[in-house]
């Protein structure tokens, strides 16, 4: 354990546990001055505390608690009879009693943690299930991706599926909230995805599933932002639609940034669909770049988002293609993120076209 992180413990950890307990008391907490602001703050700790326990493990830590003040108080047991009696200085075992009853509900509470990572570890597991293991070969093209959560469980999805007529579908999207309820978002995408792509792989066709499909399943709070193209390899013409997505960076081979997607409202939210739709057409040389706004939202120690305009300026002087161009941008939000944990999930999605070889020159006879 190197010195920084027990600095991070203290900096970091112990709000983030005393902001998570006080947070249906926060309006209350940090009222008045002085020493009674610290019994009031103090009083507010304990009943936040113990309305999060089970009734039995209530009860357990409050007689925990009585345990420890009568051992401070050096409470003794006196016998006097006739001259003759005994003392038992009764704080060690008050104490002891504390200390027992602490670790053990300390223990029950890690046990119930425990069987929760386990369900929880079995959904990441189907989550990555749910994302592509390997990304299409198609001759003239390169595609790289990857994604990271927040927590175990994410809300971003990206896919690149071949359809019977050789086109691409490529989706990127990010769904609401963190964690299961993100997670679940996510699991009815890719289910609603895979009824649309059967039925009718255009865009609008696409977006429009997914709405209704979002409207019926989930509240005004479950939405996602999605970006889907249908790409024909042979031409490059790409088909999309964005709803509320952040736009593709498409660098053009001369140099060239583009941002072809604009803005609407997210799919999920209101009873019309209507996302943005666009056309463009990648020549070979040219290069997509696709991600959430985890991305460029990422912060550093001192709260410094990564920023729109770096992920653009970092797209725009690599050079070389879309291998190395994921490489560049990984590395350097690492270097900006630095050992802070991300607060969103992030995906990065390149798409290139190669650049057609020129053909060999052949001497005159």
């Amino acid at each position: 354990m190197a010195p920084e992180d027990f600095r991070r413990l203290l900096d970091r950890d112990a709000p983030h546990v005393y902001s998570v307990l006080m947070r249906d008391r926060a309006a209350d907490a940090g009222k008045g001055r002085g020493l009674r602001r610290w019994i009031r703050d103090a009083r507010l700790l304990f009943l936040s505390v113990s309305e999060k326990l089970t009734p039995r493990r209530r009860l357990l830590f409050a007689l925990s608690l009585i345990a420890a003040a009568f051992g401070a108080s050096g409470f003794e047991l006196t016998y006097d009879s006739s001259g003759h009696g005994f003392r038992v200085d009764a704080s060690p075992l008050a104490f002891l009693i504390a200390v027992g009853g602490l670790l053990f509900l300390l223990a029950s509470e890690l046990v119930d943690r425990v069987l929760v990572r386990d369900e929880v570890e079995v959904a990441r597991q189907l989550q990555r299930e749910l994302l592509p293991k390997k990304l299409p070969e198609v001759p003239g093209w390169t595609f790289v991706a990857s994604w990271k959560t927040a927590n175990d469980i994410g809300g971003d999805y990206h896919r690149i599926e071949p359809l019977p007529d050789g086109r691409l579908a490529i989706v990127l999207s990010d769904a609401s909230g963190h964690g299961m309820a993100a997670g679940l978002l996510m699991a009815i995408t890719d289910t609603a995805l895979g009824v649309a792509l059967e039925l009718d792989p255009s865009p609008a066709a696409v977006a429009a599933l997914l709405h209704r499909a979002l409207r019926r399943t989930g509240d005004r709070r479950s939405f996602v932002t999605l970006f889907y193209g249908l790409l024909d390899p042979s031409t490059g013409r790409l088909e999309f639609v964005s709803a509320a997505h952040p736009s593709p960076l498409l660098r053009r081979r001369d140099g060239r940034l583009e941002e072809p997607a604009r803005g609407s409202l997210p799919l999920g939210i209101g009873d019309r669909c209507e996302p943005a739709r666009g056309e463009l057409v990648l020549e070979p040389g040219d290069l997509l770049v696709l991600s959430t706004d985890g991305l460029f939202e990422a912060l550093d120690a001192a709260s410094e988002a990564f920023g729109w305009e770096r992920l653009r300026r970092l797209v725009a002087e690599t050079t070389g293609g879309a291998t190395a161009l994921h490489g560049v941008l990984g590395d350097a939000l690492d270097r900006h993120v630095g050992g802070e944990p991300i607060s969103d999930d992030r995906t990065i999605v390149i798409a290139e076209r190669l650049a057609v070889a020129s053909p060999p020159r052949s001497d005159a006879a």
